[in-house]
């Protein structure tokens, strides 16, 4: 069965990318030398193309176990970057924040990401379905409180208040609750590393987003696009090194 699925990936995957071609041209006007956040866009919707690539391609030369996992790290990148090429307009012709476009990019992506701890703690060993459940309804409030915050249908500081106790609820899990019981009890040196590099990544680096609240658009874009394509990519390369060292 193995074999099979990564006979398809062979000729599905490359198939998959060349769907994002179209999107590189999605642009109209032109960048100009001074704007720094106009170009911010453009490295980073490259960027997760060049990711994608990579993820999807490593994908078919690791163990079976944790083909999925890469797999939907390729999904993340691959989903920003379509995302990222229409926000790439958005600011080159309007120079508007792209808000909506954004968060359709993280209702998407940040649910994949969270569940793969999830993935990657199954990948070596039994897991919960309870842990997958948790974990993504976490994500969800986080999400959902911090959009209709930032366009307004609620009150800005209570939506505020929301997203950041459904954080708290990922890092709770990840931490201290039954996430992080599962890894602690893992024997798998590999699966280990991961878990804990992108629990580090969840604390640190996804708290430069509630920044966004305060900050000016130009700030506030220069912000969110370097965070998610450290974020992203850095996500999706913790599991390839895990990957890569469990696989040898």
């Amino acid at each position: 069965m193995n074999n099979v699925i990564t006979k398809l990936a062979k000729y599905l995957i490359p198939a998959g990318l060349i769907t994002l071609l179209p999107f590189a041209a999605f642009a109209s006007g032109n960048l100009e030398a001074n704007d720094f956040v106009g170009m911010s866009f453009w490295i980073i919707s490259i960027g997760m193309v060049a990711a994608t690539v990579f993820f999807f391609m490593e994908s078919m030369k690791v163990d079976a176990k944790w083909r999925t996992s890469l797999v939907v790290a390729g999904l993340v990148t691959m989903i920003a970057a379509v995302h990222y090429f229409y926000m790439r307009a958005v600011w080159i012709e309007t120079a508007d924040t792209p808000t909506v476009y954004r968060y359709i990019d993280w209702i998407l992506t940040v649910p994949l990401q969270i569940v793969e701890f999830y993935l990657i703690l199954a990948a070596v060993g039994a897991v919960a379905g309870r842990v997958f459940w948790n974990l993504l309804i976490a994500s969800l409030v986080m999400l959902i409180a911090g959009y209709v915050g930032e366009v307004g249908y609620v009150n800005v500081w209570l939506a505020f208040v929301v997203g950041m106790l459904g954080w708290a609820g990922v890092i709770y899990l990840i931490f201290v609750g039954d996430a992080a019981k599962v890894n602690a009890s893992s024997n798998n040196e590999a699966s280990q590393f991961a878990f804990k590099a992108m629990r580090m990544i969840v604390l640190v680096g996804w708290s430069i987003y509630p920044i966004g609240y305060w900050l000016d658009d130009a700030s506030l874009n220069v912000v969110y696009n370097l965070a998610d394509l450290v974020n992203k990519t850095a996500f999706g390369l913790m599991i390839w090194a895990a990957a890569k060292m469990d696989s040898k």
